[in-house]
């Protein structure tokens, strides 16, 4: 009885790593849960109660983990879970990119923070971080991307379907949303503040012995705060967008749509 009994939990072990082990490479890269808040512990703990509860729902096949087939559908169901974070990581690299124009239009590129996920970043590009981690969870991003990595069990059976090329060529195509997503969001500020540059460069050149330093810095800095406190509805449209568009290409990419 006891053999049997060991036998059997090494099974459902077997079976149960599977679907954690994607739901743990997805919390890694995917916004919300890669948050420093959410520490390691944390994401173990979240990992192991989905896996618990999405067991019952399907059928688990019975693949040794230690053998070569087991090895490479390690490394499949990772691949599956980091590759639908990095989706949304897609887009959140085009709100640090459209920070950046902001703040080099601004002349803000030198005042920088640290991100504990990015590194030294602008301080626009953080504040448009914190906006859209908010317009995220404003849109149920978070549950949205949960229930995508349940029903990609459904779509992406374990130990029967491997990603193909097709996938990598569309994860390379949804990239290039890094400049385009950037420039939409980056625009009214950038095209406001090429205007004022310009108005500026003709001041300096009709007064040669105005200070274009003592004149220009404040007046770009206040008048690049005031367009982008206009431009916020604006700005949360096209975030809302950027989302929107990162959960369909998730969608696509587990073959939901």
């Amino acid at each position: 009885m006891i053999s049997v009994a060991a036998i059997d939990i090494v099974e459902r072990f077997y079976a149960l790593l599977w679907p954690m082990l994607r739901m743990s490479a997805l919390m890694l890269f995917a916004p919300v849960f890669s948050l420093p808040a959410m520490t390691t512990r944390i994401r173990i703990l979240l990992a192991l109660a989905l896996a618990v509860m999405v067991y019952p729902m399907f059928d688990w096949p019975r693949i040794d983990p230690l053998s070569a087939a087991g090895l490479l559908e390690i490394v499949n169901q990772i691949t599956i879970g980091l590759m639908m974070g990095l989706i949304l990581q897609v887009a959140i690299a085009a709100v640090v990119v459209a920070g950046q124009a902001i703040s080099n239009s601004m002349g803000l590129s030198m005042a920088m923070m640290i991100d504990p996920n990015l590194g030294n970043v602008p301080t626009i590009a953080q504040f448009l971080i914190v906006v859209a981690t908010l317009v995220f969870v404003g849109l149920g991003g978070h549950g949205l991307l949960l229930a995508l990595l349940v029903e990609s069990f459904s779509s992406l059976p374990v130990g029967q379907v491997i990603l193909v090329d097709q996938s990598w060529r569309q994860m390379l195509a949804w990239s290039s949303m890094i400049f385009m997503g950037a420039v939409l969001i980056a625009l009214p500020v950038m095209v406001t503040l090429l205007f004022i540059n310009i108005g500026i460069g003709v001041i300096t050149r009709a007064a040669p012995s105005l200070n274009i330093f003592a004149v220009g810095l404040p007046a770009t800095i206040i008048i690049g705060f005031l367009v982008l406190v206009m431009s916020m509805a604006n700005i949360g449209a096209r975030l809302q967008w950027l989302w929107t568009q990162g959960l369909t290409q998730t969608r696509v990419l587990v073959g939901l749509s």
